[in-house]
């Protein structure tokens, strides 16, 4: 079976650390990134079911989130090309896609309030019926990649394993959102992805959303990150996206 044809390598289902100090050994990365600019990088967008879930992102998510999306695809673009060969190859850039453009759908101002969900939860059952539903139903492999993906990508950790696609998609969020990891990235790259999908105060905006969530649902499993204000506070204290705010 090729790659191609495998879909647990297809649609990133391998097995990795979840902890990403383990991933990179301590180090700032394992191989050294290069620039890689937006129109380097392919968006799936002739794919029908990517084409679906990128217009329901534009139609329920504020701007910002959408940009945010949008960047969360090409960071976690670049760094697969750099940091992860033996995946490169074999990685549906329309799963990545998918589950870029929705792992925060669970934040869109419909859905905050109107469910007791945590938003990664709510968000991933959302994309879960989103992706199966007609027309253009996506394969089950596809589809429960991306509602395993979104339910954990804020599950940061040290012990057990991830997907891949959760994963990538960690690291990618976590760099956008708080600068963590900021080496993995070029900074060239990093100018080219904000210049083309602008943060338009991200920072603010997410921090709020994160305090708000915690407001009406002290439960709510972004407090795994450190309660709400340690969160909201990295989110605004992010150094290495300043000047693009």
């Amino acid at each position: 079976m090729s790659a191609a044809e495998d879909p647990i390598a297809e649609h990133g289902w391998t097995a990795v650390r979840v902890d990403a100090d383990a991933i990179f050994k301590g180090k700032p990365y394992l191989y050294e990134p290069g620039p890689l600019l937006v129109k380097d990088i392919h968006f799936p967008s002739d794919d029908p079911i990517v084409a679906k879930a990128q217009a329901y992102a534009k139609d329920n998510l504020p701007v910002q989130t959408y940009n945010h999306s949008m960047r969360v695809y090409y960071f976690a673009s670049a760094i697969l090309q750099d940091q992860f060969p033996a995946h490169r190859a074999a990685l549906s850039p329309a799963t990545l896609a998918l589950a870029a453009l929705l792992h925060d759908i669970g934040t869109a101002p419909a859905f905050l309030t109107s469910t007791l969900l945590s938003f990664e939860f709510h968000g991933a059952i959302t994309a879960l019926n989103l992706l199966t539903a007609p027309p253009h139903p996506a394969p089950a492999p596809q589809a429960e990649a991306v509602c395993e993906a979104i339910i954990r990508h804020q599950d940061l950790g040290k012990e057990g394993t991830i997907t891949f696609l959760g994963q990538l998609l960690q690291l990618a969020t976590v760099y956008d959102n708080v600068g963590r990891w900021a080496y993995l990235v070029h900074e060239e790259t990093r100018r080219d992805v904000n210049r083309e999908f602008p943060r338009r105060a991200w920072g603010a905006c997410f921090a709020t959303t994160v305090r708000e969530e915690v407001r009406v649902k002290p439960w709510a499993h972004s407090t795994h990150l450190g309660g709400a204000e340690e969160f909201a506070n990295a989110v605004e204290g992010n150094l290495l996206m300043a000047e693009y705010e």
